[in-house]
């Protein structure tokens, strides 16, 4: 996997200061997307296990309420166990820490058959998240008031009660 940016302290893509990896590669290319150079999967530099570590020393904080995934696209079959992997030291190492991950799928795309989204890691990935943003872009939908997305279709999922209750459960 590919990764465009790494960002600490940033305060745009979820509750708190957060550390935000944005991962290369989507294939969903919205329209209007705010960031078309991640839909190449070689675009910046290579995820390695010493990016993995830098990412986890930044988050070594008391301040940073947690880790933020994005992209590009974190649920591209190609970017799951990197992403996995990742999540599952983040959960090692801070249980005190919250998860957040964008996605352009939904929430009910990710549990069907056919999605290529759904594959091999994607239910253990969702199982470290706590919050889901979830749905494509929509410029048509655009809507700036909204907390954390972008248009009016994309949703804050609380994946824990999601998961237990058997229904989406919204923020």
């Amino acid at each position: 996997m590919n990764y465009s940016e790494i960002k600490n302290y940033d305060i745009a893509n979820g509750e708190g200061v957060r550390v935000s990896l944005f991962v290369s590669g989507c294939r969903n290319h919205c329209e209007k997307c705010f960031q078309p150079e991640t839909w190449d999967f070689s675009h910046g530099s290579e995820f390695t296990e010493e990016v993995a570590d830098e990412i986890l020393d930044m988050m070594d904080k008391s301040y940073i309420n947690g880790l933020t995934v994005l992209g590009g696209e974190p649920l591209e079959p190609e970017n799951q166990p990197a992403v996995l992997a990742l999540l599952q030291r983040v959960r090692e190492r801070f249980s005190d820490k919250d998860v957040w991950l964008f996605t352009g799928f939904t929430f009910e795309e990710l549990k069907e058959d056919g999605c290529r989204a759904n594959c091999g890691e994607t239910e253990q990935l969702l199982s470290l998240v706590d919050v889901l943003v979830d749905g494509r872009y929509v410029d048509a939908l655009r809507d700036l008031t909204l907390k954390f997305r972008g248009s009016q279709n994309q949703r804050l999922i609380d994946i824990k009660k999601t998961l237990k209750e058997g229904h989406v459960v919204q923020l």
